[in-house]
């Protein structure tokens, strides 16, 4: 019999015969993932000469219109912001009724809950072609796949925040009769409320990376710059729209991150 100190640790253990048949069937999904994904070895080896070719081609990047580029970048921001804000400020009374036990009942939980969820479930960029037709090109289409957007992603996670507060004060107040509504606004949502900013904040830069692509199919932003670039083989502009938007997509992160930790703590 093996000593305690040479066993292996509890994660090296083998898996039981059930543990197992689930790694396999995991295994062949995966295989089977990847052959109707087109995965080609050969493709893939061949591309490393056409990827140095298009670099070749795309430095240095275009100043050529760099004003132009740099409007349809604000423009871009604009989308994103004005989008997540009124997703953000929608996303509380939704969230109030997806959470539960706060405001409303079971029923009316799991209606809000299938809601959101489908919101979550559709792309970015279906909401924009969706708002397109709606109400017609530009970033207006932009801005409302945007707030819908964030609505399914905040309003999720709102009410996520809403059920992991400290039931304590609420109880208290529910002991003195105290209406739901006013339970809510006195305990919950305070309570809940610095992981409302967490959250509003990845939604913002969920909105921005998000805003970046709407051009493509005509919502406005500087999406439909970077599709016209590759279109015209204007390669250079092309780099030069990609590189702008990896840019202010990394400092909204950072600037994300930095507000994150004020709020939450260091060590969140």
């Amino acid at each position: 019999m093996d000593s305690p100190a040479r066993a292996l640790p509890h994660r090296f253990n083998r898996p039981g015969g059930i543990s197992f048949v689930g790694y396999v069937i995991v295994v062949l999904v995966i295989l089977w993932s990847l052959e109707g994904a087109g995965w080609s070895l050969d493709r893939l080896l061949s591309s490393p000469p056409k990827l140095a070719d298009f670099f070749s081609r795309a430095w240095p990047p275009s100043t050529h219109n760099l004003d132009g580029l740099a409007w349809k970048m604000v423009e871009t921001l604009q989308i994103a912001v004005a989008g997540a804000a009124i997703g953000i400020v929608l996303s509380l009374p939704i969230a109030l009724l997806a959470a539960r036990g706060v405001l409303a009942g079971r029923g009316v939980n799991l209606v809000v809950r299938v809601i959101l969820g489908f919101i979550r479930a559709v792309p970015d960029l279906a909401w924009a072609l969706v708002f397109v037709v709606a109400v017609g090109l530009g970033p207006f289409a932009g801005m409302l796949a945007i707030a819908i957007d964030t609505i399914g992603f905040c309003g999720r996670f709102f009410a996520d925040d809403m059920e992991n507060t400290d039931p304590g004060p609420a109880e208290a107040l529910t002991a003195t009769g105290a209406r739901r509504i006013d339970i809510a606004a006195s305990a919950v949502i305070p309570a809940a409320l610095p992981a409302f900013v967490s959250t509003s904040l990845f939604g913002l830069e969920k909105a921005v990376r998000a805003s970046t692509i709407l051009g493509l199919v005509g919502a406005g932003g500087i999406g439909i710059e970077l599709k016209v670039g590759f279109d015209l083989f204007d390669y250079p502009t092309a780099l030069t729209v990609i590189l702008m938007i990896a840019v202010v997509v990394i400092g909204v992160e950072q600037i994300g991150a930095v507000l994150r930790q004020k709020i939450m703590g260091p060590g969140r």
